[in-house]
């Protein structure tokens, strides 16, 4: 049996490898597939989390921030429409890709989210 250490290991590991990958493109126009692929994996994964630790037993203060910074960034951030817009209309402009990248990024970085899982993971 899998220990809920090991679980979320497994998990941020996860979420920290797809936003290397989006820090490293170079913002052509194929990157806006991988850009949507590794940011709908972490929201999944962030999702993940906020529905494993919503539980009251998992009560240590790096479980309860990663609740909580999982929980705010899933419910705060979405780019669904700015995705499908750019893939729609922008696909080759690599300076709108660049934005939205960059605004990815600065957004997993809101609240230090990404040095916290940083943290965290090491902690486990």
């Amino acid at each position: 049996m899998v220990s809920i250490d090991e679980y979320l290991k497994g998990i941020l590991g996860q979420i920290l490898a797809s936003y290397k990958i989006l820090t490293e493109l170079n913002d052509e126009p194929k990157d806006l597939l991988i850009i949507k692929k590794e940011l709908s994996k972490i929201r999944g994964l962030l999702l993940v989390l906020s529905n494993k630790l919503d539980n009251k037993e998992y009560q240590s203060d790096h479980l309860v921030s990663l609740y909580k910074l999982s929980t705010y960034y899933t419910s705060t951030y979405d780019f669904t429409w700015e995705i499908e817009k750019l893939s729609q209309i922008y696909y080759n402009d690599s300076n709108r890709l660049k934005n939205l990248r960059l605004l990815i990024i600065n957004s997993l970085n809101d609240k230090n989210l990404v040095e916290k899982l940083e943290t965290i993971l090491i902690k486990l």
